[in-house]
């Protein structure tokens, strides 16, 4: 059941999202998910995790009339600003059914219900990836196609290569360990992707690649970057312990960065891949569920044979499932770029010592 806690930190994520993470973070991995996308004139779709309505939109623009689209998201203030969105198209959507629904830990959906499954850069933040892909194909129908874009491995490679650096050099061996640990199950290898599409049951399965860069001017730049604070910082800090001993971790890295980069941008390296499967007709289905928790669980807009309004955008709106944090960014106000160059906004102006999770200089000293 989602939780009717919705915190300040989604709230706040929901805010920004589309100005500061979206293009810079979900869009390039959209692109790579849209491309060369073909949908069936009458297919049934599926957009898992869609955040603030993004690739909903553009799945809305690609569809046919006879198309049916169903959308799921975990958080109801990401989904809020989904509806909004949604709202605001012109011509008016049909076929179009948003829920406020997680994906973990399983897909409330029938067997074999969709022609096109989606999930766009949320698959590596569950718990269990492979759980999740082979969920998305246990809702493909057969012949039907799952895609599904993750960072793969390298993605982050220059922060985590002084990361390591940082934790060799401090005799920090067993957080070493952890790191690499978080690594590998972060940011898969491309056999690994291959083979959880496999296990998911679907065949013709391929794995494309494609890099792009995250600038930044400085290590405060960096973490306070939208896309990393509200990303994939709390993991990283978490690996590095808690209390004084995270925070100097995080202290020696914020010093390494600023020397190595010093004069020029703190690039980061992205691997965005797109994961494609199509669903094989020789694949086994277990249907657990009775007929009538089908009908419960099953949108009527994603069935055969079933007739909702066409013409409605039908919202359910359920309660946040997101767990608090205790981030709780207060400003509002971001930077700018610097010469053009596409550098990450930071978020506020906050001052080199009040990074969160780092230690001041006279603590350090």
């Amino acid at each position: 059941m989602p939780s009717k806690h919705r915190t300040h930190r989604m709230e706040k994520l929901a805010r920004i999202y589309d100005a500061e993470i979206l293009p810079v973070w979900s869009q390039k991995f959209g692109n790579l998910l849209m491309r060369g996308l073909k949908i069936p004139e009458r297919a049934q779709i599926l957009d898992v995790a869609c955040g603030t309505g993004y690739p909903t939109t553009e799945l809305i623009r690609r569809k046919g009339e006879g198309a049916r689209l169903i959308a799921i998201e975990g958080s109801s203030a990401l989904l809020d600003v989904a509806r909004k969105k949604l709202e605001k198209l012109e011509p008016k959507p049909s076929g179009v059914f948003l829920r406020s629904q997680a994906a973990e830990p399983e897909l409330k959906f029938a067997d074999g219900v969709y022609d096109l499954v989606v999930c766009n850069t949320a698959v590596h933040n569950m718990e269990d990836p492979a759980k999740a892909i082979s969920e998305l194909g246990r809702v493909t129908r057969e012949g039907g196609e799952v895609r599904v874009t993750i960072p793969v491995a390298g993605s982050f490679v220059e922060f985590f290569d002084i990361y390591r650096e940082v934790l060799v050099k401090h005799d920090k061996h067993e957080t070493a360990q952890r790191l690499r640990q978080h690594i590998d199950s972060k940011y898969p290898a491309i056999d690994v992707c291959e083979r959880w599409l496999q296990d998911a049951g679907l065949e013709d399965v391929s794995v494309e690649v494609e890099e792009f860069t995250l600038l930044f001017r400085s290590s405060r730049e960096f973490f306070f970057a939208p896309v990393i604070e509200f990303g994939p910082l709390a993991e990283w800090k978490a690996i590095a312990g808690a209390g004084q001993e995270m925070q100097d971790v995080f202290w020696y890295i914020k010093e390494s960065i600023d020397a190595y980069f010093e004069g020029r941008p703190f690039e980061i390296t992205i691997r965005a891949g797109l994961l494609r499967g199509i669903r094989s007709d020789a694949a086994t289905v277990t249907d657990t569920a009775t007929d009538a928790e089908e009908e419960e669980s099953v949108d009527p807009g994603t069935r055969p044979g079933s007739d909702p309004d066409p013409d409605a955008i039908d919202i359910d709106m359920d309660e946040d499932t997101m767990n608090p944090d205790t981030l709780d960014p207060d400003t509002e106000d971001f930077e700018g770029t610097l010469e053009g160059l596409p550098y990450i906004k930071p978020l506020g102006d906050v001052e080199d010592t009040n990074v969160p999770g780092l230690p001041k200089r006279d603590e350090e000293e």
